[in-house]
């Protein structure tokens, strides 16, 4: 187990140094344009992935990183350019995240590079898991899974929705129920494949921020797809459901649940997000203060003023710091005892919101307009309190967790 430590490796601090130079060249030039054009930025993941920014790779070698901080800094510096922008760039990770952790090595080796294509020809991937009746309550999902004996194959019925690249995709990862009566157990995930009859876009949503970002429903009428295409194949999910049925047959015996526990360990990485557009918002707003000029001096000058921005560096600093012990808890193997993830998701959410919202106030009335990227950013933050489970259900992990009481 490594020491937790505050200090970035020297390889980290290079490539955060090359992330904040890609931010600030690239992503933000951008922003604005593909804000009010609400459509993926392809010419900028093009860009990404020509600095192999937008590989697997890349943050798998982040990821393993043993103090753990590597993600949390990537997330940092790309959302500090752009929050819709970086989603777009990163977003295709969470279904690759998805086959990694359940798939066979055939399934990742024949996935994974489909998902992301090459510099010369990008392609994204999708994770559909949220439905317009089981976005927080999983366990009411009603998309399902039959298996088809006679031809090893798997049809796939139901409406996912907030479908990040959902319809776009060349791969989309679709979670379905198999077992019903089993409810989060008895979910299983399943490859579709580029081009298989049955899946269209549904829906697109115009959001209030993040706009760069492509969020859609995604429709499956009698998808078919192969039996290979079940994440970790039908001999693993049927033990996995034997298990579950003769505990539940025991009765009264609870058990994890491991997609909540995938989810309190990738939260910390929401944090980060959080965090990188609070500080984007604040360095804005420490700019502004420091040249703009009232009654002669400027508002830095201000008690009112400098109070906000003290309030605002301290508050993005403890949000980063629970990020990062957060995220070496999970890299060192450590339990999150007091649901740390969630600690550190639901504050770091929180902060970016209010940040923004003091930035605004800060610039006054240019912090209204679009000439200043403040009320971009504060419309960005308000994802984070919703995304990877709302502030609500984070208070929720952490009261039930404390109180010793199982999350369902």
């Amino acid at each position: 187990m490594s020491e937790f430590t505050m200090d970035l490796s020297e390889e980290q601090k290079e490539i955060r140094e090359w992330l904040h130079g890609f931010s600030a060249d690239v992503i933000r030039p951008a922003a604005a344009e593909w804000d009010e054009r609400e459509e993926t930025p392809w010419p900028v993941i093009q860009e990404a992935a020509k600095l192999g920014i937008y590989s697997l790779d890349f943050y798998a070698q982040q990821y393993f990183a043993p103090n753990g901080l590597g993600i949390p800094m990537i997330m940092e510096e790309l959302f500090w350019g752009d929050a819709g922008i970086a989603l777009s760039i990163v977003g295709t990770g969470l279904a690759a995240v998805g086959v990694v952790a359940n798939g066979t090595e055939e399934q990742i080796g024949t996935w994974i590079p489909q998902m992301y294509g090459d510099a010369s020809e990008v392609k994204v991937a999708a994770f559909c898991s949220s439905e317009p009746d089981a976005g927080s309550d999983v366990g009411s999902m009603r998309t399902r899974a039959v298996y088809d004996e006679a031809k090893d194959e798997w049809v796939l019925n139901g409406t996912k929705t907030w479908a990040t690249n959902g319809g776009i995709a060349n791969v989309h990862v679709v979670v379905a129920s198999v077992d019903p009566e089993l409810g989060t157990k008895g979910h299983a995930s399943f490859i579709v494949p580029p081009r298989t009859p049955g899946l269209s876009q549904g829906q697109k949503f115009q959001k209030h921020g993040i706009r760069a970002s492509h969020t859609a429903e995604v429709v499956l009428e009698d998808v078919r797809v192969p039996g290979s295409c079940l994440l970790g194949g039908k001999d693993k999910l049927d033990e996995r459901l034997a298990r579950a049925r003769e505990k539940a047959k025991k009765g009264g015996e609870r058990v994890k649940n491991a997609a909540m526990a995938t989810f309190e360990a990738s939260r910390p990485a929401v944090g980060a997000m959080a965090v990188g557009t609070a500080r984007a918002a604040y360095e804005v707003a420490l700019d502004y203060a420091k040249t703009r000029e009232q009654f002669g001096r400027p508002i830095i000058d201000n008690q009112g003023i400098a109070f906000q921005l003290a309030d605002m560096r301290t508050q993005i600093d403890a949000a980063r710091l629970l990020v990062w012990r957060a995220s070496w808890m999970a890299a060192s193997g450590q339990a999150f005892t007091a649901a740390e993830g969630s600690q550190s998701k639901l504050f770091a959410s929180e902060v970016s919101k209010k940040v923004t919202a003091q930035a605004i106030q800060i610039l006054g009335g240019n912090g209204y307009t679009r000439e200043y990227p403040v009320e971009r950013m504060h419309r960005d933050s308000a994802i984070y309190t919703i995304f990877e489970g709302t502030s609500e259900i984070q208070r929720l992990v952490i009261a039930r967790t404390l109180a010793g009481v199982p999350i369902r």
